[in-house]
């Protein structure tokens, strides 16, 4: 039986437990089934919450395309603010030491904040400095958004990177060098496989937190499914049903990157492979080939 499935059982169990303990020791106005009736006719509108599903997904897009452009953005920052680590460069290592502490010390809402607020006063000095007519209005609310998730991830992926890189054997590294390839061919070609196969998983989870992440979008006027949610909840007066709706929509998203992550996990593994019991075992006279051999010559 998978992970998963021993996971929705045991939520379903604990649930009818929860339920037929309450429905059978706290004596209430209402019977069983009454209320039942009641509570989906007077507390919960079924309805409502069915309904809330339709806007939400239609909202996924959004939400995917927040996530997998700051999630491609930010791997490729977390790799250079890494080797910038590794190598210990001058003057960029202090710059990277300072970007990366305010990045996890800071909240991701006080990075949107600062990014939508921040980027139109740099706009604004911009054209009083040398006379340009540039608009924060031409520009898209997904654009703040992006960066500042692109850059929080930066700032965490380049630690999982740093470490994964440091993991790899160097005894390969030495040996693919000895092969006659360059420094940048060990890298390509030894150093960075190596490496994904390790940080494959604590990446994976870093995908599936920036997607939950995306629900802070609309600091920035950005409708992603959140936010959809909230509309919706607000239109009907039903906030619980609409969230609920939306927290069931993440946990199906996050339910198939959990198992794509899961196999990509399975496929960059490198297993040796088993011998066969029969290769194990030695038939025979060991020393025949030997004397055949001679005997030959």
């Amino acid at each position: 039986m998978k992970k998963a499935t021993k996971i929705a059982l045991a939520i379903l169990a604990i649930i009818i437990i929860v339920i037929a303990f309450v429905s059978f020791t706290v004596k209430g106005a209402y019977t069983f089934n009454d209320f039942w009736t009641m509570f989906f006719d007077k507390i919960f509108n079924w309805e409502a919450f069915v309904q809330a599903f339709k806007p939400i997904i239609g909202r996924v897009p959004t939400s995917f395309i927040i996530t997998l452009v700051a999630m491609i953005i930010g791997l490729v920052l977390g790799l250079f603010l890494a080797l910038i680590k590794i190598n210990k460069i001058p003057v960029l290592n202090q710059i990277r030491l300072v970007f990366v502490s305010f990045i996890r010390g800071t909240p991701i809402y006080v990075q949107l904040l600062l990014t939508y607020t921040g980027i139109p006063l740099i706009l604004k000095a911009v054209n009083l400095n040398y006379g340009t007519t540039y608009s924060i209005n031409d520009i898209s609310p997904m654009l703040f958004v992006i960066l500042t998730f692109a850059f929080n991830e930066a700032a965490y992926n380049s630690e999982t990177i740093r470490a994964a890189i440091e993991s790899v054997d160097v005894g390969q590294i030495e040996a693919a060098k000895s092969l006659g390839m360059t420094n940048s061919q060990v890298f390509w070609r030894v150093t960075l496989p190596e490496a994904a196969t390790v940080a494959v998983a604590p990446l994976g989870n870093s995908l599936m937190g920036l997607l939950k992440g995306t629900s802070l979008a609309f600091v920035a006027g950005v409708i992603e499914m959140t936010a959809e949610a909230k509309i919706f909840g607000g239109s009907k007066f039903r906030i619980f049903e609409s969230y609920l709706a939306v927290a069931l929509v993440y946990w199906a998203i996050n339910f198939v990157f959990e198992n794509l992550i899961r196999l990509l996990e399975k496929k960059l593994q490198i297993t040796p492979k088993k011998k066969r019991k029969n290769d194990l075992i030695q038939t025979g006279n060991p020393f025949d080939h030997g004397m055949s051999t001679g005997g030959n010559v």
